[in-house]
């Protein structure tokens, strides 16, 4: 028989529409799912009781985009950046050089540092894209590495066109060998269209062979300039058109009267000194948007979702509750998962313990720790080792 554990909270930002938020709230954990939700005063029954007055929880952050499985080291260019050198897709080069140099066992050591810096800033789910191979070995061994950390992995074979290669060869070779090869590791097919990497054609080509081998699509779309990029995702039914800082109004009302998510990643234009989407327009508008944090080596090197969701409030004009809600629900809505993102019955009990009064604190107060503790799937993950011991003998064993 499956034990129930009661959390007793001081505000509960649920994200679910009908929950809303409560103040001195409750929880009911049973085995990995979340069984019942409400005010602590009418809590039922439960085997083991744990307190957490006066802090805030908040559903665990979903990172629907980054790029973990890499080699290699972009200071440099970060540095060159930072005296005026603008961004451009090119220096993916540069990693995919060292990430076909490394070794399996480099390159699932530095995912596995990377998902857990994340799960300590609160992510219970993220996705991974392949993309520094650029040849069918290395994008197989990237994708597949990738699936030992998540379900939610990404072929993105059509990051750019290596230089040893022509386009029309290499287009052919990622719909063909190369996704017949990562296909069977893969969840979702992803193409880079801008200047510089896939054009429209190119990216329709890729997207539809993924497509076809039965993956969902995501698309890089509109980062550098007003491309095709959205109108690609909608029109394919993408799950999510990602950066999306350079819109046209046809652009706003394709994705506001679809199911494709609008991804932000704000961390991205943070560290190219680019300017920041419009994540106001999208809202108003009506579109459902994500935040995610980009993670890679060249553009967002960055595991901080709580940095993210300043960032969308101080530079990209969402309130606090609009932010918080894009790096849940909004995540889940991108990866098309409905178990995830919201506290409510039914869903996975996936928690980040704020230590403080508000979420509001993670934009009022940028760069501050104040993830105390993670739960995945009903079990305390953060902290680990003899700090997670401490709050465990927090709880009591006697029923509620």
């Amino acid at each position: 028989m499956t034990s129930t554990l009661l959390v007793d909270i001081g505000l509960l930002a649920t994200q679910d529409a009908s929950l809303g938020e409560i103040r001195d709230a409750a929880i009911v954990v049973e085995g990995e799912s979340i069984a019942w939700v409400g005010s602590a005063a009418s809590a039922p029954a439960a085997d083991a009781r744990a307190g957490l007055g006066g802090q805030t929880v908040v559903p665990g952050f979903v990172d629907s985009h980054a790029h973990l499985v890499f080699a290699g080291d972009r200071g440099a260019e970060f540095e060159a950046r930072m005296r005026g050198m603008p961004y451009a897709a090119g220096g993916i080069r540069v990693t995919v050089a060292a990430t076909r140099a490394a070794s399996d066992a480099l390159l699932r050591g530095n995912v596995e540092r990377l998902a857990g810096e994340l799960l300590r800033a609160g992510v219970t789910t993220f996705e991974c894209k392949s993309g520094y191979g650029l040849d069918v070995a290395t994008e197989e061994r990237s994708v597949r590495i990738a699936r030992e950390f998540t379900p939610e992995t990404t072929f993105l074979g059509a990051h750019v066109v290596p230089p040893d290669t022509s386009r029309d060869e290499y287009v052919s070779l990622v719909c063909g060998a190369m996704l017949d090869a990562c296909a069977p590791h893969a969840h979702w097919v992803d193409a880079f269209c801008e200047q510089g990497a896939f054009d429209k054609d190119e990216t329709r080509a890729v997207l539809l062979a993924g497509l076809s081998r039965g993956l969902g699509a995501r698309v890089h779309a509109n980062q550098l300039t007003e491309g095709p990029g959205v109108q690609i995702a909608v029109e394919l039914g993408a799950a999510s058109a990602d950066h999306c800082t350079h819109l046209s109004s046809a652009d706003v009302d394709a994705l506001a009267g679809s199911s494709t998510v609008a991804t932000l990643l704000p961390l991205a234009e943070f560290s190219t000194r680019s300017p920041y989407p419009d994540a106001r327009r999208l809202i108003d508008a009506g579109a459902t948007v994500a935040l995610a944090t980009d993670c890679n080596p060249g553009s967002a090197y960055s595991t901080s979702m709580p940095l993210a969701i300043a960032l969308a409030v101080r530079e990209m004009r969402l309130t606090p509750a609009e932010a918080l809600r894009a790096a849940t629900e909004g995540g889940a809505a991108a990866l098309r998962r409905g178990d995830i993102g919201v506290i409510a019955p039914g869903r996975r009990a996936d928690l980040v313990v704020l230590d403080a009064p508000s979420y509001i604190h993670l934009a009022y107060r940028p760069g501050v720790p104040l993830i105390a503790e993670v739960w995945r799937a009903g079990h305390r993950v953060v902290p680990s080792g003899d700090q997670e011991r401490e709050v465990a003998a927090r709880a009591t064993t006697s029923p509620s």
